[in-house]
């Protein structure tokens, strides 16, 4: 039961640094275990009513598409279940300011890729399958023992089997076990909202546009589907009090409710699915790792779904922990040493900070209700509107090509 890597967590993040460890390794191969009792080998729905689409989406952005792609997990996402967005638009509910981002402006063909998570998932989860170099157990972890002199951490669990690991990676999600094991404090703090998310139909097409209208209670998102140009996942962040009401309405409640908190800007919302709602909270991990410990994703870091990046920077994650591993073990060297660990923290840490900060300075800067900062606020937002190369230099930003 010995393993030079035990991932904790198989979802996007813990799925990918498996995947991309496997096959950065052919020539001299790592013992792997991937440990999560939520570990589905079921095939995604593939149809296009409402309830066929999965309620997690997420914004790819092109740095993303270019992992998984190496991964070979790009491709074995059905093209059918990919939705490209060439524009975005996002206007603030509080004035006339506005902001369009057209990828033509980059020459791009997109400006990134809607996918649903689960899609993502399983095209990730059949390259693991292709490889069969991951021991993957469905029993829960029960803790996490000191680790041992000869440079093993013993990681128990509920069935009393001990594996030994030179490294453990929490890839276990927001309010992951192992870091509280590990001894990782964060830094955190609620954001005061709410995300309720849904499939909707509309009465006008999205036209491959990213719609999102920045309310005082918060920003709300239409993101565009595949498969037919009327569909779209809702993410909207409110108050705790509004969710409650808005997800105490029946569907015709609930619809008109969305088309008024949207102006209507796609015309009526004609139907919807189930929601779910879930809350926000931004957290960081001071430090990524400890001798024998080291996070990923939302482990290390979780951010405000407003502009998208919290996966994305959650595969950057992966691919550079994939990166140093590799690295360390083509050298001989303690996989879950100071060396190897304090290379990826440095080499990720700055990213998720600087954008969180971005993040929040969005979150705080709409909030705001003062007549002379929302003057100012749609003052710039009109002038940023103009300015071209600022724009190209943060759709790059954003899109993971800086």
């Amino acid at each position: 039961m010995n393993y030079d890597v035990v991932i904790v967590g198989a979802g996007l993040v813990g799925q990918a640094i498996a995947s991309a460890l496997v096959q950065g390794a052919q020539q001299k191969p790592l013992r792997i275990a991937l440990i999560d009792p939520a570990f589905r080998t079921q095939a995604p729905a593939s149809g296009s009513e409402l309830a066929d689409y999965d309620l997690r989406v997420s914004a790819l952005t092109a740095k993303t598409q270019a992992f998984l792609t190496r991964l070979g997990a790009w491709q074995k996402i059905p093209p059918q279940r990919l939705s490209p967005y060439t524009g975005m638009h996002v206007w603030d509910a509080e004035g006339t300011g506005s902001v369009t981002f057209d990828a033509a402006d980059l020459h791009a063909p997109c400006l990134g890729h809607i996918v649903e998570n689960r899609q993502t998932l399983w095209a990730i989860q059949q390259c693991l399958q292709e490889t069969q170099g991951v021991d993957v157990l469905t029993q829960k972890v029960r803790y996490l023992d000191n680790r041992d002199a000869e440079g093993y951490t013993p990681v128990v669990l509920e069935n009393d089997d001990r594996l030994l690991a030179r490294l453990v990676i929490g890839a276990d999600g927001a309010l992951s076990r192992v870091r509280q094991w590990a001894g990782l404090p964060t830094t955190e703090w609620d954001y005061g909202h709410h995300a309720i998310v849904a499939t909707v139909r509309l009465e006008q097409p999205l036209l491959a546009t990213a719609w999102q209208r920045f309310r005082p209670e918060g920003p709300l998102a239409l993101l565009p589907l595949p498969g037919d140009e009327h569909l779209a996942s809702i993410v909207w962040s409110t108050s705790p009090a509004e969710a409650d009401a808005v997800l105490a309405m029946d569907e015709a409640g609930f619809n008109a409710a969305l088309t008024q908190a949207f102006e209507g800007r796609l015309g009526q919302v004609l139907a919807s699915s189930a929601k779910a709602r879930f809350p926000l909270r931004q957290r960081h991990a001071r430090d990524y790792w400890c001798e024998g410990v080291v996070l990923a994703g939302d482990a290390a870091h979780t951010i405000h779904p407003l502009a998208g990046q919290g996966v994305n920077l959650g595969f950057k994650d992966a691919e550079t922990l994939a990166e140093e591993i590799l690295r360390a073990h083509s050298k001989g060297l303690d996989l879950g040493g100071e060396l190897v660990l304090s290379r990826y923290q440095r080499r990720r840490q700055a990213d998720n900070l600087s954008t969180m900060a971005a993040m929040e300075g969005f979150k705080q800067l709409f909030a705001a209700d003062q007549p002379l900062l929302r003057l100012l606020r749609n003052e710039g937002m009109r002038l940023f509107d103009k300015l071209l190369p600022v724009k190209q230099h943060v759709m790059m930003k954003a899109m993971g090509l800086d």
